[in-house]
């Protein structure tokens, strides 16, 4: 049975982009996929950075999961600061479980084991992230910071989530938006 999370959610399915103003080191140059936002608080996942002390064969190891050839080539991402253990799989839509929650018609969000198990067996989605730990925001946070030109929205594509040039994933968005990033002030103001 699918979940999918209701329409009408404002940034769910949307990346959000950091400004260069942004001072928290875990979101300077973030792209963020945000999974989740509504009047109650945002949820999301950083895309654009890995995590060096853990591999996907050390995490499937500690898991009690049989390690197979594909799992070598699969890193592990800092989804965020916020329950740095907990596990989550954003994945193309061609993954379904049970406990997935489809964030629109093309993402999927997997929190159980069974999609690693899936991923080490060569059944699982047919791309994907893997992130420790998510971006968390409280009820009008994102939007608070969003007024206060934080964060610039851009609408994703499957190379923009899940694509693997995670150096330059952050100048991408700002292309995808126009921007060139080295036109932007690290000021920022109202008119």
């Amino acid at each position: 049975m699918k979940k999918l999370i209701q329409q009408g959610e404002y940034l769910g399915g949307q990346c959000l982009v950091a400004m260069p103003l942004m001072s928290d080191p875990h979101f300077a140059k973030a792209v963020v996929y945000i999974c989740t936002h509504t009047p109650a608080g945002a949820m999301g996942l950083v895309l654009n950075r890995t995590i060096d002390a853990i591999t996907f064969p050390d995490l499937l190891e500690q898991l009690g999961i049989q390690v197979t050839p594909v799992c070598r080539g699969i890193h592990v991402h800092f989804g965020g600061p916020m329950e740095g253990g907990r596990g989550f799989v954003l994945h193309s839509a061609d993954y379904m479980h049970e406990a997935t929650i489809m964030v629109d018609r093309h993402v999927g969000l997997t929190a159980t084991i069974d999609v690693l198990k899936a991923i080490a067996d060569g059944h699982g989605p047919r791309r994907s992230i893997l992130a420790l730990g998510y971006a968390g925001w409280r009820s009008g946070q994102l939007d608070d910071e969003l007024r206060q030109n934080v964060w610039l929205t851009v609408p994703p594509d499957e190379e923009l989530v899940f694509g693997g040039d995670l150096d330059h994933k952050w100048d991408q968005a700002m292309t995808r938006l126009g921007i060139d990033s080295r036109m932007l002030s690290r000021e920022f103001g109202h008119a």
